[in-house]
């Protein structure tokens, strides 16, 4: 198949899972152009068969604002009738689904079908779209698409809750390639690596994420500051955005600052987490947590909220530890316990790797959207 990818090229969730997407469909023989207005920064040109095709979007003065959505529309047109694309394939709804209806239509004029694919990822349904502004036009491209997926059964449920959309919601999980996601096979390499951020005796926790308020950042700098001051601990923190000057203000002023790591983004995180001891994750919500899951994917629980599509992912007490938002003495006090329990570590983070292995692997999910897209070319 030829399939048209868009997704906001950023450090986001959706951005990567549908990049991630790309690489493993090219990676089974099929042919990937991704329209953006940026190349996504995790396609980094290992993987044949992936194109990349930038949007241009005019700024003539008369627009306060330039019109991306447009231009988007015009270029998935363009692209597709050019390169015979079988369909289009929009992550985020807001405003992809409007676009890629906007260049079905233009092309159903020329008698060429374009069906297209739109995957719910989170804040585009939980945040942006609940905004009056946008919740009409949003409603109606979720209806109009000829498929719709959502990477959790919960989001599935706010979705057809929230918006009243009648139509089929397909849940397909996140997912991670776990050849590239999975934990050193030797450990002395491991130690060595790890000494960039910690002594031997020095336990690492890490936090990954794109740093916006949902993300509760500052509370990783407090949960790790209770933490470091019972057992000896190294933070890394791994992205950046907004909240990231509010948590290095904090780890100053309670003087943690020099065990506290701002790597800012990273394209090799998969070198990174399985450095890793714990991860944190104490955001106000999570459509899914594809963080735990690539850290799940390399031996490393999650100390996380439970939240969203976290229950689905993350079996508490098993593969990781959830607790309310906001709770963060007891986050702490569940990693100081874990931390201080070799042997149940080590069982939390083999059932970890287990539960990647059997239920998010790339292996596994692939198949459900190439499964997904021809039956709606069938159709």
């Amino acid at each position: 198949m030829r399939i048209g990818i868009t997704c906001y090229p950023t450090y986001g969730g959706s951005g990567v899972v549908a990049t991630e997407l790309g690489i493993e469909l090219a990676g089974a023989g099929h042919e990937v152009h991704f329209i953006s207005y940026s190349q996504p920064f995790r396609l980094n040109g290992r993987d044949g068969g992936i194109f990349y095709h930038e949007v241009p979007v005019s700024n003539y003065p008369l627009f306060e604002f330039p019109p991306y959505d447009l231009a988007l529309a015009s270029r998935m047109a363009e692209v597709a009738e050019f390169y015979e694309l079988d369909l289009l394939h929009v992550h985020y709804a807001i405003p992809h689904s409007v676009s890629a209806l906007l260049a079905r239509q233009m092309l159903a004029q020329r008698g060429r079908k374009l069906p297209f694919v739109t995957t719910l990822h989170g804040t585009d349904i939980t945040l942006v779209g609940l905004d009056r502004s946008y919740l009409p036009i949003t409603r109606y491209a979720i209806q109009e698409s000829d498929g719709v997926t959502s990477i959790s059964q919960y989001l599935k449920e706010k979705t057809l809750a929230d918006f009243g959309v009648t139509r089929e919601i397909a849940v397909v999980p996140n997912f991670v390639n776990c050849n590239v996601y999975q934990p050193y096979k030797d450990e002395a390499k491991r130690e060595e690596a790890r000494a960039r951020f910690a002594r031997p005796e020095e336990k690492i926790l890490l936090h990954l994420s794109n740093f916006r308020p949902v993300k509760r950042v500052v509370d990783v700098v407090k949960v790790f500051a209770k933490v470091s001051a019972q057992v000896p601990a190294q933070l890394v923190l791994v992205g950046d955005g907004p909240d990231r000057s509010a948590a290095e203000w904090l780890a100053h002023d309670l003087k943690i600052q020099s065990r506290v790591h701002f790597l800012g983004k990273q394209e090799r995180v998969n070198e990174l987490l399985p450095l890793a001891d714990l991860m944190v994750m104490p955001s106000e919500l999570e459509s899914f947590g594809l963080a735990a899951l690539e850290a799940m994917a390399c031996k490393v629980p999650s100390i996380a909220t439970r939240v969203g599509g976290m229950p689905e992912l993350i079996d508490d007490g098993v593969t990781g530890l959830l607790y309310s938002v906001g709770a963060v003495d007891e986050m702490a006090e569940g990693a100081i316990a874990l931390l201080s329990d070799a042997e149940r570590l080590k069982t939390m983070r083999d059932a970890g790797r287990k539960a990647a292995q059997k239920r998010f692997c790339s292996t596994l999910v692939l198949p459900q959207y190439v499964k997904f897209y021809e039956s709606l070319l069938g159709a």
